[in-house]
């Protein structure tokens, strides 16, 4: 199928506003409101314009319990600073739990694993596991405030521990049991947790992975620990540590939650830690209640009854979201393991064997999925929509979802962040899919792009910028008392502005294509392009497996050196042919500015464990940084992936 950017590829059906849930929701606010909103613009408009009127209608609608006397939905329209649902009193384990009102017996978590037998949990069960687990955490002295961390693979016991903990008004974090001591430390020695919870090892694939002498290291590097807690997984154990299985049979239920204000401490999240120290980013309970359901219903149109596959380790954000499909009273599938285990298919399969109505695939397993020439057509699926973020995906991988899965399915395109937890930018039933472009605004988002002058811009890249508060901004970033590193990260550039970090294009109709990270952009001349555009021409030619390219600015004002860095498929040298081919691709493609000045084939792209690639600590490196000061080894899907761009520099030094 030919496919090429804008096309569209999906259209939202005729009785769109009887069988979605952002229906629904106008139909709601026509009758409750009294307000006439038709369809996705004059809803987003409204939603940024009239911030106390559309939150409150969120509340409202989702039937949130609060436990308080609220005095304002929003104190004052300032950033950073903005005070939500002052008087609030809630908690999001509660609502989690309540489940928008799921039976018992229906199954709330389909736990799929490569390390164990496969098991369901139902409604009740889970209800039943997380009153016992809060229990187990209150006799080991957890307390409101307390933070407890996971060293654990996506199972249900991460979920159960991360529910508990949200139930006592303690705070959670957690990584994934993949990363190294150091990295684990780096993030978890910021908020000095009391309790650890972890797996002794896991299989990823055909690979046995004992991680005990990672657990001893942690634990040692981190000395208000009171209690380790084992889950017992597989066939590991944890030396000395509370086990997770007896805490839970020797608890009486804990059948109750802990009402706490609107910004009380939820989580900590972590930013990847590829630029530097990882950023320890606080969500509140009420922000990420407010705005998970928004977002699940509203634009992924999930309902209770629905089931949601997301392949995710514990340490993205994308953890957290899969979690709250239970606020809507979605079944969730936690999957642990290899995800192109044992071959391309296995997380297809699972969709179908969980009925999954809402699949997560990330661009790179979509067009990996493509590539290999993988074939849905003998699977039983019964997905709506594919949701798919982390980085943008070429027209191509639409063009695939739409011919693998047909034409009732709808891709959901969209980019946001950790920052957020939750997309600032994507689709919903109301608007089309157009291949290569992500289709509009996030609903109460005031998101734009600016120039460097902090102009809007329309049809040329700009910063992503967010220009009115929204209740999922951090509550904070963990010891900045006076906020001074919150202002620095977000607001420094543009006072009172949002800067979120992305480069990004919009349409004058609200579509938009991010482009990359805009501290990568490659500005060759005054002409200014998004990674991504470089990404998406190399890795359609021929023989290239993948790539990273990375512009070293001339401190003098030159061009400086832009240098493209691929991995090939078996067999294809990086030869004179290869290079031409490459640099006339680009030349034709891009601009003849941004022809690559050196191509050089490396064995591997660096990535982190969520699959992003690392230009900037690629950058940093080449331009004579140490490497441990800009990325730790432990945050990388292939530690060994840094070593010819160490050696680079050290050439270049020399």
């Amino acid at each position: 199928m030919s496919v090429h950017t804008g096309d569209v590829l999906w259209r939202p059906p005729d009785d769109v506003l009887d069988t979605s849930e952002v229906g629904r929701f106008l139909t709601w606010l026509h009758t409750q409101r009294a307000l006439d909103l038709s369809d996705h613009d004059a809803l987003w408009q409204w939603s940024v314009e009239d911030l106390d009127g559309f939150w409150s209608a969120i509340w409202e609608f989702f039937e949130i319990h609060d436990r308080g006397t609220r005095t304002s939905v929003l104190a004052e329209r300032v950033m950073p600073g903005s005070q939500w649902f002052t008087g609030s009193l809630l908690n999001y384990a509660e609502h989690a739990l309540r489940g928008a009102g799921a039976q018992d017996s229906a199954v709330a978590i389909h736990a799929r694993s490569q390390s164990r037998a496969d098991r369901d949990l139902t409604w009740g069960e889970l209800r039943d596991a997380v009153a016992r687990a809060a229990r187990a955490l209150t006799d080991l002295g957890v307390g409101p405030g307390d933070r407890v961390a996971g060293y654990l693979p996506n199972c249900p016991e991460a979920v159960v521990a991360f529910l508990a903990t949200a139930a006592l008004g303690a705070v959670w974090s957690s990584c994934a049991i993949e990363f190294g001591p150091r990295s684990v430390i780096d993030r978890f020695g910021q908020i000095e947790p009391v309790v650890l919870v972890v797996a002794g090892g896991y299989r990823y694939g055909t690979k046995d992975v004992d991680r005990g002498d990672q657990v001893t290291a942690i634990t040692a590097g981190l000395p208000t620990l009171r209690h380790v807690v084992d889950i017992e997984y597989g066939a590991w154990r944890v030396d000395g540590a509370t086990s997770w299985s007896a805490a839970l049979a020797g608890a009486e239920p804990l059948d109750r939650t802990t009402p706490v204000p609107f910004d009380h401490p939820l989580v900590v999240l972590f930013s990847s830690g590829t630029t530097g120290r990882p950023k320890a980013i606080v969500h509140g309970h009420g922000g990420v209640l407010v705005e998970h359901l928004k977002n699940h219903a509203l634009s992924w149109d999930l309902r209770r009854g629905d089931v949601i596959a997301w392949y995710s380790t514990t340490a993205w954000m994308m953890w957290n979201a899969l979690v709250s499909g239970l606020l809507v009273g979605a079944g969730i599938v936690t999957i642990d393991g290899d995800p192109a285990y044992p071959d391309l298919t296995w997380q297809w399969r699972l969709a179908q064997e969980t009925g999954a109505t809402l699949m997560g695939a990330s661009p790179g397993f979509i067009m990996a999925c493509r590539s290999a020439g993988v074939d849905l057509s003998g699977l039983d699926l019964r997905i709506r929509v594919v949701g798919s973020a982390g980085s943008p995906l070429p027209p191509e991988g639409y063009a695939w979802i739409g011919e693998q899965l047909g034409p009732r399915v709808q891709l959901n395109v969209g980019s946001g962040g950790t920052d957020v937890c939750s997309g600032l930018v994507q689709n919903n039933p109301l608007l089309p899919v157009r291949a290569g472009v992500i289709s509009g605004r996030a609903l109460g988002v005031d998101v734009h792009a600016y120039d460097d002058a902090g102009l809007e811009v329309i049809g040329e890249p700009g910063e992503l910028v967010v220009t009115s508060p929204m209740p999922s901004m951090p509550v904070g970033l963990w010891g900045d008392a006076d906020a001074s590193l919150l202002r620095a990260t977000y607001f420094e550039r543009f006072p009172g502005v949002w800067q979120h970090g992305d480069w990004i294009v919009f349409e004058s109709d609200g579509s938009c294509v991010v482009t990359g990270r805009s501290d990568a952009t490659l500005n060759r001349g005054g002409v200014r392009l998004g990674t991504a555009e470089f990404y998406r021409v190399v890795e359609e030619l021929p023989g290239i497996a993948d790539s990273l390219v990375v512009h070293l600015e001339d401190p003098a004002g030159g061009n400086g050196e832009l240098i493209l860095f691929v991995t090939t498929t078996s067999g294809v040298e990086v030869d004179d042919a290869l290079v031409d081919t490459l640099r006339a691709a680009l030349r034709t493609s891009l601009s003849p500015r941004h022809v690559p000045d050196r191509v050089v084939g490396v064995r591997a792209v660096p990535r982190n464990l969520t699959g992003k690639k690392l230009e900037l600590p690629v950058k940093r490196i080449l331009q004579g940084a140490t490497p441990h000061d800009v990325v730790s080894r432990d945050a990388l899907a292939d530690p060994a992936s840094l070593d010819p761009f160490i050696a680079l520099a050290a050439e270049a030094s020399a």
